[in-house]
């Protein structure tokens, strides 16, 4: 798939099928459509935060430690023109603490980052510890990876570490059940999510210091089951948030059945509000959830695999370990416009990343966001010209992989 291709069109928010008058609200979380494709679900729009309007739909990178590994940032708002990042509530929770990031002026002072901050819960994390976790219908009781030491989240104590850590958007405690489960302990899992969202949102409301200058999203639940997803979003959308989150994907599901997921959710969320699937995906699962109506997403996957020697590129994935890239003069991709493309080879990274040496690392990362950002761009751009139908097959009809 090439950057010249279908996707690659003008940006023009006055043509298209479906367009939406601009309004100027900078000073609170608002979000307004642009375009809306007539033939799939996909939209565009812009996210107003106090920290800048964010171009929808967008990727997120992922800033775990209130860092996204090997890049400054500087890089990140600057060359690579990042509008939001996402941070991790339970890792910043253990280390450094979200009192002392209060008092060091709040997340966005502590890591010098202008843009829109999203945290999540943390509960995907807790989760994620199984026998290092007990969940109650109060909250969770975990055990911390670091130390050992016991800890609790709650939907209250959730909302308060997020609202010390002062990011734009936060996201509400909810229970991530592994894959696969039954149908009955989904719906319970799903029930005990609900509960949760409305403990956390009537705790916000009364102790968040201006609620007009943050949002807080819910989250959809309900594993793989379409009616369990479909009842979340009802009664979710009973709570009027400022936006919606689908978690629970990324699970070890299927593909297909992850977009059936979203599907059902998205067909009850309001159109008014931003969709943001968590922890997706893949580069060609991007443009799938966009049809499907998703707005935000995140995904580890852009810096992770960066590290560990996949990147990403227009012809699909290169392994930059295997032997045919020793003595390649070319850059990991032609049609790509980043730092790294502009000036180094694959046999130079080759050399970086069998060398074990931290510049392959910064390098690496920088091309693999520069990919996923442009894939968003190019997709964004497409529906404001009211191409993104063409757009889509291209990205259906490019090989995923090159290896």
């Amino acid at each position: 798939m090439h950057a010249n291709g279908p996707c690659k069109a003008d940006h023009n928010p006055g043509r298209g099928p479906t367009s939406h008058p601009r309004v100027q609200s900078k000073l609170r979380i608002t979000f307004e459509l642009l375009a809306e494709c007539p033939q799939t679900r996909a939209r565009a729009g812009l996210l107003h935060t106090p920290h800048g309007t964010i171009e929808t739909p967008v990727f997120m990178p992922v800033g775990t430690q209130a860092t996204v590994k090997g890049l400054t940032q500087r890089d990140l708002a600057g060359e690579l023109g990042v509008q939001i990042l996402l941070a991790n509530t339970y890792h910043l929770f253990l280390r450094p603490g979200h009192e002392l990031i209060r008092r060091l002026g709040g997340l966005h002072t502590f890591m010098s980052w202008p843009n829109a901050i999203l945290t999540d819960s943390g509960g995907f994390q807790v989760f994620s510890l199984s026998g290092l976790r007990k969940i109650t219908d109060e909250g969770v009781v975990f055990q911390s990876h670091l130390d050992g030491d016991l800890h609790s989240f709650t939907p209250e104590s959730t909302v308060d570490v997020q609202l010390a850590l002062g990011s734009d958007i936060l996201m509400m405690l909810d229970e991530c059940p592994e894959y696969p489960v039954s149908h009955e302990y989904a719906r319970t899992s799903m029930e005990r999510t609900v509960r949760w969202a409305r403990q956390a949102m009537a705790h916000y409301r009364r102790h968040a210091t201006d609620p007009s200058r943050q949002a807080l999203f819910p989250i959809v639940q309900g594993s793989m089951f379409p009616d369990l997803r479909r009842a979340c979003a009802e009664a979710l959308v009973e709570l009027e948030a400022e936006g919606y989150a689908i978690g629970g994907l990324s699970v070890g599901e299927p593909r297909p059945l992850s977009m059936e997921m979203v599907e059902a959710a998205e067909s009850i969320l309001p159109r008014s509000r931003p969709r943001y699937a968590m922890g997706v995906g893949m580069p060609a699962e991007l443009p799938e959830y966009v049809a499907r109506g998703v707005d935000m997403m995140d995904c580890v996957l852009p810096s992770r695999n960066a590290r560990n020697g996949y990147l990403f590129t227009s012809q699909g994935r290169v392994i930059i370990k295997h032997a045919r890239y020793k003595d390649d003069p070319a850059p990991v991709d032609e049609n790509c416009r980043c730092y790294t493309c502009s000036g180094y080879s694959r046999a130079y990274l080759r050399h970086l990343f069998q060398s074990g040496e931290i510049l392959y690392a910064v390098l690496a990362t920088r091309h693999n966001l520069q990919r996923y950002l442009d894939i968003m761009r190019q997709i964004r751009q497409a529906i404001l010209s009211g191409s993104f139908p063409e757009c889509l097959r291209t990205f259906r009809s490019a090989s995923p992989d090159a290896e």
